[in-house]
């Protein structure tokens, strides 16, 4: 062995370890293909190439999590109102201000903090043992210790450790889902070099790191460690996918600079009023009324700013949170929640996400009959169906070909240990066939009898047989493969159980009913039979013991949609959702999984990975409109394909659950990984994960972000109208010369502890009934439109109107009854903005037609505000804190007398507005046909 160093090429380079022969690929590693490395040799090179492992992002410190709970604008406007009170020596606001900012970011980050503990999986994709060949010994190590140039042996069951090229393999075959996305296990042979261009999924004589060998052995030369693997160049595209504000990160954040231009122009208009009365700036200075004018402009600016409205909006956050956890969806940070029901597109995995990553058997072809098999996956239960309407059990040819499937099988079928329903330990396919059995009877799932003989499969002969003892104790010989490949060994065919020529007119026929099923996507397999008499020796070539067979029947099977994804793309449909397949799979597979789930149509065709690499940008997001499956694609594909789609304008959705769908899941607005199935890199990479594997999750994660949103858009509007209300009251007043008729201490109860509790219940409101009938809203609809602002304006002027009249009636002009005319105020506002809470549950319906209780945390939360609003006002030690001058006393008459106004209007006009459309026949429909028309999303009328 050469001891200078060698010269390696990772995978990651443009070298095609596929396309190189054996020979070459030693020569270029160093290395001797059967004796291995030298135990120095691999120390040096574990040295140079680092260890076998991908690269772990450092955990985010528990501080940075913290910090980011400051960023949005509506956090730093409140810390400008406490730095500001706080410089003029308002400490009780500044204490306020600060203690709801802590308060909201206090709940984020144990949010974000459990959800990140619940998910804190390590990337274990690489196997924890490898066996080696060092030294010309075999020895295991650590896989972390593989290096290239080491020589590996694998066999069915084991992990992959590293990418390496094959030199030797017997009946070999890996299961590459979670690479590849393909359902199957992928035959490997150690053989000639392959087209440089061979797509990941058809590279034969490779091994990939994080794959499962499901049957046979082999040994094989590494070529790529670590982060140089196929795994680790997927897991490196994780780095160059920035996450991107979330839809309501960005319309919060647009809220936030329109009240940023709403506080300066009060602050500039108050004090261009003020200076004019003034008689100038200078004036104000000289008699020292301009420290007053900055205290009202600062009073102004606490009464534009909804404090109130970051604790809530996480709040709300928080408890969606939890229902969807409660539906099977984690969520990992909280604006995700409310993404979902921005969702415009959801990009798909085929396999184990529509599909159950389970093989199924659907038709079983006899010489007479054709059946179909009901249940789906490897749970042994579901019915043979004959076309002509025969019994299954008394069909002699069906009960051979299952006793074949169930004998000529290395794989079984057993509960999983933990009870999570069946498990396959062995080749997928070779499972599907014995489930099928234990649903005809022809087997259980108990230890199969001992097999005499074996002639395993391989891809010259496309055949697998077994001698077993059959019922009388003769041995017959069971094979299994490919329609042409037994056919072409077999002399007879049963049927009704006798053994008759097999003409070659029949032959044709059923090749034709081989490629009818293989048309519909499916994997065929045919199956026959011979009895050995007791002198012919179990040995010699295969093609002498494979020979004149009885033929008798063929088998279909699929990967099978989930049974509840179906039901789920048609909802998403009803609900203006684009669902897409992308897949690694074959595109035939693809395209009859699309039609059978309602995503394709009948002249739909899959688009491939290849024609992907022929597109720039523009061409594929020109194609990206329109197709519904993509097939054959890498994981650099599906992630061209996610941002093809959001540059179109789309918030996409992207599920998935291999590592191939890793960076495409971390791109997307929402990225959704599988809990049971999902490797850990996925779940690493996903905003939520589905702990249930099931794809009807999303649409109710989608369901549950649309009733969030609507319902963060009601507490919204109730608060920016009860603000609006504020400000008008005190840019009235100081127009029109008059004392402010709320202090600022005042203003700040009314919206962090009043205002607060009913927006918090106003999120707890249940979804509209036809949510998931409206289509999705625009990405960068602002979360209150120009109109719904007109109407937050006109509701804040109703509760202005009720407090003005409150004020002069209580004031007349006289500054002694000044601090009582304040307290009447004070209690106006606090009760008309509780009362106008019930209002903006609907912009429809009345609260009677709603049903006064159909949210009872709000009616408990208007009832307790109310009672927080009576003890500040009349208990004796609150009551200098809100400068209260005394106990209303008599007043509370006039106090809910106008309090009760603003929701009278609101709720009349709801009525009105009802009866208009309704007409005089069904003005009166009442509860029933209220509950049916439950309103979209906007603003209460």
């Amino acid at each position: 062995m050469p001891s200078s160093p060698p010269v390696i090429r990772p995978a990651g380079s443009s070298t095609a370890w596929h396309a190189i022969p054996v020979a070459e690929v030693a020569d270029r590693l160093a290395t001797d293909p059967r004796l291995g490395l030298t135990a120095a040799e691999a120390d040096r090179r574990l040295i140079a190439h680092g260890p076998n492992a991908l690269d772990e992002q450092p955990a985010v410190p528990w501080w940075r999590t913290l910090l980011a709970q400051f960023r949005d604008l509506v956090i730093w406007i409140l810390v400008a109102a406490a730095v500001i009170a706080g410089a003029m020596g308002d400490w009780a606001d500044t204490a306020a201000i600060v203690a709801i900012v802590m308060v909201n970011a206090m709940i984020g980050f144990l949010q974000e903090d459990r959800a990140q503990r619940a998910l804190a999986a390590l990337r274990t994709m690489s196997a924890p043992l490898a066996r080696v060949v060092r030294d010309g010994l075999l020895r295991p190590i650590p896989s972390r210790e593989v290096v290239p140039g080491d020589r590996i042996e694998v066999e069915a069951g084991d992990h992959v450790p590293a990418d390496a090229r094959l030199v030797a393999a017997f009946s070999l075959s890996a299961q590459e889902a979670a690479l590849t996305g393909e359902s199957v296990p992928v035959e490997k042979v150690a053989g000639d070099p392959q087209p440089a261009a061979t797509p990941l999924g058809d590279r034969r004589t490779l091994l990939h790191a994080g794959t499962v060998v499901a049957s046979g052995c082999g040994a094989a030369v590494v070529v790529a460690t670590g982060m140089e693997t196929e795994l680790g160049r997927i897991a490196g595209l994780l780095e160059h996918a920035p996450p991107e504000p979330t839809p309501l990160q960005r319309r919060l954040t647009a809220l936030g600079r329109i009240l940023i231009a709403v506080c300066l122009a009060i602050v500039i208009l108050i004090a261009v009023v003020e200076i004019v009365r003034g008689g100038g700036l200078h004036r104000l200075v000289e008699t020292g009324d301009a420290a007053d004018l900055l205290l009202r402009s600062v009073s102004l600016a606490v009464a534009a700013v909804p404090e109130g409205l970051p604790a809530v909006v996480t709040l709300v956050l928080a408890l969606g949170l939890q229902r969807m956890v409660r539906r099977n969806a984690l969520v990992r940070r909280l604006p995700s929640v409310e993404t979902l029901g921005s969702v415009t597109v959801i990009c798909s995995d085929k396999t184990g996400t529509l599909t159950r990553n389970e093989m199924t058997v659907r038709d079983v072809v006899t010489a007479n009959t054709h059946y179909s098999v009901s249940g789906a996956g490897y749970e042994p239960h579901g019915l043979f169906c004959a076309a002509d309407g025969g019994d299954p059990a008394a069909d002699p040819d069906l009960r051979r070909l299952l006793e074949i499937a169930a004998r000529c099988t290395t794989a079984t079928v057993a509960p999983a240990p933990d009870g999570g329903g069946w498990r396959v330990v062995g080749d997928p396919t070779e499972g599907a066939l014995v489930v099928a059995a234990i649903k005809g009877g022809a087997a259980d799932h108990g230890p199969t009898p001992p097999t005499l003989f074996e002639i395993p499969f391989d891809s010259d002969r496309k055949r697998m047989s077994v001698v077993v003892r059959g019922a009388n104790s003769e041995r017959m010989l069971a094979t299994k493969g490919a329609p042409e490949a037994v056919l072409s060994r077999c002399v007879a065919e049963q049927r009704h159980g006798v053994a008759t020529p097999l003409a070659e007119d029949r032959r044709r026929e059923i090749l034709a009913e081989a490629a009818t099923l293989a048309d519909r996507a499916l994997r065929v397999l045919s199956f026959a039979w011979r009895t050995l008499p007791a002198p012919e020796p179990l040995a010699g070539a295969a093609d002498a013991v494979e020979r004149d067979l009885v033929f008798v029947g063929l088998a279909g099977m699929i990967d099978p949609p989930r049974d509840e994804a179906r039901a789920a793309v048609d909802r998403c449909r009803s609900a203006g959702i684009r669902p897409v397949m992308i897949t690694g799979d074959h595109p035939a597979t693809a395209v009859a999984v699309g039609r059978e789930l309602g995503l394709a149509g009948p002249t739909s065709r899959a688009v491939t990975g290849t024609e992907i690499d022929g597109l720039d940008d523009d061409a594929l997001a020109r194609l990206a409109a329109e197709a519904p499956v993509y097939a054959r694609v890498t994981a650099e594909h599906k992630l061209r394909i996610v941002q093809a789609l959001q540059r179109l304008g789309n918030v996409v959705a992207m599920t998935g659950d291999g590592v191939n769908d890793a960076p495409a899941v971390k791109a997307a607005d929402i990225g959704i990984a599988m809990g049971i199935t999902g490797t850990d890199v996925t779940r690493e990479a996903a905003d939520m994960v589905l702990t249930d594997d099931n794809f009807a999750s999303i649409v109710a994660a989608v369901e549950e972000g649309r009733g969030i949103y609507d319902n963060i858009r009601k507490f919204i509007h109730y608060l920016l109208a009860c603000n609006a209300g504020e400000v008008l009251l005190m840019l009235v007043a100081a127009v029109a010369g008059w004392p402010p008729p709320l202090a600022a201490i005042q203003i700040l109860w009314l919206n962090l502890v009043t205002d607060g509790l009913p927006a918090l219940a106003l999120g707890l409101e249940p979804p509209e009934r036809d949510i998931m009938q409206r289509p999705p809203r625009p990405p960068r609809e602002a979360v209150i439109p120009w109109g719904s602002g007109a109407t937050i304006v006109l509701h804040g002027g109703l509760v202005t109107a009720v407090c003005m009249a409150a004020f002069w009636s209580a004031w007349q002009g006289d500054a002694a009854r000044l601090d009582h005319a304040r307290t009447v105020t004070f209690c106006v506002a606090a009760f008309a903005q509780l009362l106008f809470a019930i209002g903006c549950r609907s912009d429809r319906l009345t609260a009677l037609e709603l049903g006064v209780f159909g949210n009872p945390a709000l009616v408990l939360a208007v009832a307790l505000s109310a009672l927080l609003q009576v003890a500040v006002v009349t208990l004796p030690p609150t009551q200098p804190v809100f400068e209260v001058a005394a106990d209303p006393g008599i007043e509370w008459p006039r106090v809910l007398g106008l309090a009760v106004l603003p929701l009278v209007a609101i709720e009349g006009v709801k009525w009105l507005r009802r009866v208009g459309r309704a007409g005089p026949t069904s003005a009166g429909a009442g509860r029933r046909g209220a509950v049916s028309a439950r309103s979209s999303p906007s603003s209460p009328a």
